[in-house]
């Protein structure tokens, strides 16, 4: 049976603790027994009252999370799910590829950063600060204030994490969401902005939302060629994608002008360069939306993962 992995990563203070005693205490950890490995203590405990249906393992050094000791740890408490508190010295290679068992999926990776020490943290241990970000599924900077959620906009995290969902804890106990629509995930500067094959997903929504961004841009991409005969005069270029099982599976697409797409059979795959327009059609009821006018077009590989998944 399949286990489901949770990993708090972050260094010291950065709150891993705080969060994890928040979805023992009112999260999808409330219920279910849980292995919950801690591989780092800081200031903050865990709360009593969270740990009913939690057996808490220490470890102490990196060569303890073995499959054997893991398997045998499964033995003994028969965890529905395991939640480890990473010890953010530790580089997050080793577990992925050496550590855990066949049958334990790794599910998420949530990173937590105090706001306050990122820099001091990023410009000295920069390469386990950044496996920390760009393997992430979500980021929490903690303790923000005005001045550091400016510092980190400024930055443009979404560049070096496209996937992942980022979130701002504020001195005041609220929070916001990073994506507030003044951060891109793509570098605009380039003369060509090439969007990777797992990067479309990322990049349509953007487009869509923020199509002002990219007009007059030109971008690059792997899509599939779509025609439709509602649209006798363009094609429709995107991909296919998930967003939560099979059953939902839609295309994300976008209207193109230009010449040699009737050499593609509807459905096959190219290698697009083309420049953005804003520019009203009846795919966006009449609105101006973002038009792909093609100036390179040819026949391409499917990727390796043909469908998008969120």
């Amino acid at each position: 049976m399949d286990i489901p992995v949770y990993l708090f990563a972050g260094f010291l203070d950065g709150g891993k603790t705080t969060f994890i005693n928040g979805i023992l205490q009112d999260g999808f950890a409330r219920d279910g027994r849980t292995l919950l490995l801690c591989c780092e203590e800081g200031a903050e405990e865990y709360d009593p009252k969270a740990l009913r249906n939690v057996t808490v393992v220490n470890v102490e050094d990196e060569a303890e999370l073995t499959p054997a000791r893991l398997k045998r740890l499964e033995k003994k408490h028969r965890p529905e799910q395991v939640l480890i508190e990473f010890n953010g010295m530790w580089p997050l290679q080793r577990l992925y590829q050496e550590a855990l068992p066949d049958n334990w999926v790794l599910y998420q990776i949530m990173t937590m950063v105090e706001a306050a020490t990122f820099d001091v943290y990023a410009k000295n241990l920069g390469q386990l600060m950044m496996e920390k970000l760009t393997n992430a599924d979500m980021i929490v900077f903690n303790r923000c204030d005005e001045a550091l959620r400016a510092s980190l906009r400024q930055r443009n995290l979404k560049m070096v994490n496209r996937r992942a969902s980022i979130y701002l804890e504020n001195t005041d106990g609220t929070s916001e969401d990073y994506a507030d629509g003044t951060v891109c995930p793509f570098d605009l500067s380039q003369d060509v902005i090439d969007i990777p094959d797992d990067d479309f997903g990322v990049w349509y929504v953007d487009v869509m939302e923020h199509p002002e961004r990219y007009d007059g841009k030109a971008v690059r991409a792997k899509t599939v060629v779509c025609h439709l005969p509602q649209y006798p005069d363009n094609v429709i270029l995107g991909r296919f994608a998930m967003t939560c099982c099979e059953a939902d599976i839609t295309f994300l697409g976008l209207v193109a002008e230009g010449d040699g797409f009737a050499a593609f059979e509807n459905r096959a795959w190219a290698d697009v360069t083309g420049v953005v327009r804003l520019e009203p059609h009846e795919a966006y009821q009449g609105e101006p939306g973002p038009v792909l006018c093609v100036t390179a077009l040819s026949p391409a590989d499917k990727p390796e993962q043909e469908v998008l998944t969120f």
